[in-house]
């Protein structure tokens, strides 16, 4: 069991860098006017936030 919860805490780490290095560039981006999809920018933010809450989560678990 704590062999899962350490991948998933791992797997969760690197999908956390993944959407944090996408709103970066989704920012800049949107400040060079490249971006057609503005809502983008939302949705990466809401899943980073349940990202965080679920590695919250796991951390409390142990």
């Amino acid at each position: 069991m704590a062999k899962e919860l350490a991948k998933k805490n791992t797997d969760l780490i690197k999908e956390l860098g993944e959407k944090s290095l996408a709103l970066r560039n989704l920012r800049f981006g949107i400040t060079g006017s490249k971006t057609k999809n503005v809502k983008e920018q939302k949705m990466i933010k809401k899943d980073i936030a349940r990202i965080k809450t679920a590695l919250n989560d796991l951390n409390n678990t142990k």
